[in-house]
């Protein structure tokens, strides 16, 4: 029997009172509140165009946003449509967070652009691929590669769409790898604060896990990540039958199931967090959410059956690809996938968007990583095996018609 909880009735009152007239959180961000880096006229905001409805539209039309379709999760070694893509992923944590978001009286607009920005800057094969793009990396040049940090660099450096400090700040901030039961905005002065602090987290491996968000919208973004990926990922395990059922996951005091635990942990945050300038779990269903992570972590994500291709295959492969990238891009050669594929969609967007700096003057590693970042994992692959055919690198997938995919 599945175990949905619900707001006391005296909260839903006073919500439902508030909402009727027209309340609006006091901690909100205010469309008002907004900070650009530059000031361009096309930025200035309409009545029918809102500043945070306009990151959003920047993001949604942006040159990769179109790869989240074709960016696992967790299970990168499967054909089968109905396992998550990040696409799915972002739009989850977009409505998750949105719904919460609303009854809290928050900017949904500015939630919603961090949430579907947030993941721009991950790499093909989820994060297997990331850590072993960083390792790489990190042995050449001394900084870090992380998604969420990159996410930045793409709507940001790569290509100055002059999204709002406050978008930026809620994406890079949004790792939640440690969960917090307690979130209290920790807000930045203006851009330089900022990129300091950005200088700052490329140099130091465990940086930006020491990341606050400095808006409750962005705080909300970082807890709706993990609701919208745990019990998801449970859901997907059983279609690639990596695990029999939700059921074989032990019980928490907020259920088990994706249902229950998105609208346990759903309910305890409004109840704890309505008109408040934090947001907070009360102790048990934190304590639940931190089991359901180490829970994960056990039954799917350290799995022999995730982490064998990833030693066997994705390592060797993205190493061979980074070394083969890189000379393309220290001797300029325009024959490259790396001008005509990356370099050239990067150049053309920056024709309405132009850059402080000539792309083609960045650090050869940093274009590299560029440029894989930006793969898709379909990419990835036919890319590799035309850089190098004779390999014996391969991906293997479990296909639809395998018998491990039967039902």
């Amino acid at each position: 029997m599945r175990y949905y909880e619900s707001l006391s009735p005296e909260l839903e009152r006073e919500i439902a009172a508030r909402q009727q007239a027209g309340w609006v959180s006091p901690y909100a961000c205010r469309n008002s509140d907004v900070i650009r880096r530059y000031d361009r006229p096309s930025d200035v905001p309409k009545i029918y165009r809102q500043p945070f409805s306009k990151d959003a539209d920047k993001i949604l039309n942006s040159a990769f946003y179109n790869r989240y379709a074709d960016k696992t999760q967790v299970f990168s070694f499967y054909r089968n449509d109905d396992l998550s893509r990040r696409a799915l992923h972002v739009q989850l944590v977009s409505r998750i967070a949105r719904n919460i978001g609303a009854v809290l009286g928050l900017n949904t607009d500015l939630i919603e652009a961090i949430a579907i920005g947030h993941d721009m800057g991950h790499t093909p094969f989820g994060h297997a691929g990331e850590h072993a793009l960083h390792n790489l990396y990190h042995a050449a040049t001394g900084r870090c590669f992380r998604h969420n940090l990159h996410s930045v660099r793409v709507l940001d450096t790569m290509i100055p769409y002059n999204i709002s400090l406050q978008t930026l700040d809620g994406i890079v901030c949004h790792n939640g790898e440690l969960p917090l039961a307690e979130y209290y905005p920790k807000p930045l002065s203006g851009f330089a604060e900022f990129d300091a602090r950005m200088a700052a987290c490329i140099l130091d491996e465990d940086g930006d896990r020491k990341l606050i968000p400095g808006t409750l919208e962005g705080c909300l973004v970082r807890i709706c990540d993990m609701l919208a990926y745990l019990g998801k990922d449970r859901q997907d395990a059983v279609r690639a039958h990596l695990i029999p059922a939700e059921s074989v996951f032990p019980q928490t005091s907020v259920g088990r199931t994706n249902a229950e635990l998105i609208n346990n942990l759903e309910v305890n945050l409004i109840e704890h967090s309505f008109g408040k300038p934090y947001l907070k779990f009360d102790e048990e269903h934190f304590r639940a959410l931190k089991q359901l992570k180490t829970d994960n972590y056990e039954r799917i994500y350290l799995q022999e059956a995730v982490q064998k291709q990833v030693r066997d295959s994705v390592v060797p492969m993205m190493e061979q690809m980074y070394a083969q990238i890189y000379r393309d891009a220290v001797t300029r050669n325009r024959n490259s996938c790396l001008y005509r594929h990356h370099i050239l969609t990067v150049l053309e967007k920056q024709k309405w968007y132009p850059a402080e700096m000539p792309y083609t003057e960045t650090d050869p590693h940093d274009l590299t990583v560029d440029f894989i970042a930006a793969m898709t994992d379909d990419y990835f692959v036919d890319y590799y095996h035309e850089l190098f055919p004779d390999s014996r690198c391969r991906i293997s997938y479990v296909g639809y018609f395998d018998d491990a995919q039967q039902a």
